[in-house]
């Protein structure tokens, strides 16, 4: 996995990474972005608060996400650890024309952001050139392990997903029963997950997208139950779709595997299949004709 690994704690219930700026120059977002009008006030947003411009900046991220041991803290702390080209210097500043504040933890520098409701949220610096953002206990943390420590990559159960996914620009590795428990699901959905035990997730964003989910539940009967759940709901969707080519080539592509108690589904998602979506959303936003 990524450096950026070794700033994660040990006790992580999801890891993320993706590779913004391969995604961000992808010919599959070039054309999205010719297809959609997409709204973007949530990175402008983010790059008026910090400064940061999440397209030019960034190069890669690793997200991370801490179970909650209070009920009043849900779903847990979060970290994002962002590898790229940042002015420390004009980031300080401007989050402090917008309130921040500046702490010393051991020998980092922490912005912390104003209090809001919810937990406060802070930024540092860990190296050049690798900026972490999130919540603060988690920043203090990231801090901590620069010197050394238990951290996620001494995690075998969290690591040997990630060897085995770690080649998409993009993936996702997730203590399934952990993140569900931190999660307010009606009790009968909750009772139906309560098999999955762990789920990754890996895609590589180009052209199109192409990519597979695993889940892995607590014993084999769970995973043959799971299978023909999986099953089942693909011949429904075969069946709605059968009309509509380009989202069928899509369900085609839907290939079921795994054996015991693991469960597996690749899928590929041409660049044509958001051509068709986003088809009758331009015609909506098309000017009407003028009568003369």
């Amino acid at each position: 996995g990524p450096d950026e690994l070794q700033f994660v704690p040990n006790d992580a219930a999801l890891v993320a990474y993706a590779d913004v700026h391969q995604i961000m120059t992808s010919d599959l977002r070039q054309k999205l972005r010719t297809l959609l009008v997409m709204k973007e006030d949530g990175q402008q947003e983010f790059q008026n608060q910090t400064g940061i411009d999440i397209e030019s900046d960034i190069d890669r991220v690793v997200f991370a996400v801490s179970p909650s041991h209070d009920t009043t803290t849900r779903p847990g702390s979060v970290i994002v650890l962002a590898r790229g080209r940042f002015d420390q210097v004009k980031i300080e500043a401007l989050m402090r024309e917008h309130g921040a504040t500046v702490e010393a933890y051991k020998d980092a520098r922490v912005i912390v952001a104003p209090e809001k409701q919810g937990p406060t949220v802070s930024l540092s610096f860990l190296e050049p050139g690798l900026a972490a953002i999130g919540t603060t206990n988690l920043i203090h943390s990231a801090v901590d392990l620069k010197a050394g420590g238990s951290n996620i990559t001494t995690n075998d159960d969290v690591m040997r997903f990630i060897r085995d996914i770690d080649s998409g620009n993009a993936w996702a590795v997730g203590r399934f029963d952990v993140l569900a428990s931190q999660t307010n699901f009606p009790a009968q959905v909750s009772e139906k997950l309560a098999a999955i035990q762990w789920f990754s997730a890996s895609a590589q964003i180009d052209s199109g997208i192409r990519g597979i989910v695993r889940a892995e539940t607590r014993d084999e009967e769970a995973g043959n139950a799971l299978r023909d759940v999986v099953r089942g709901v693909m011949a429904l969707v075969k069946l709605q779709v059968s009309s509509q080519p380009r989202l069928n080539t899509v369900v085609q592509s839907l290939e079921l595997g795994g054996t015991g108690k693991t469960v597996t589904l690749g899928f590929e998602v041409p660049g044509n299949v958001f051509e068709a979506l986003a088809a009758p959303r331009k015609s909506q936003q098309s000017p009407a004709p003028l009568n003369h």
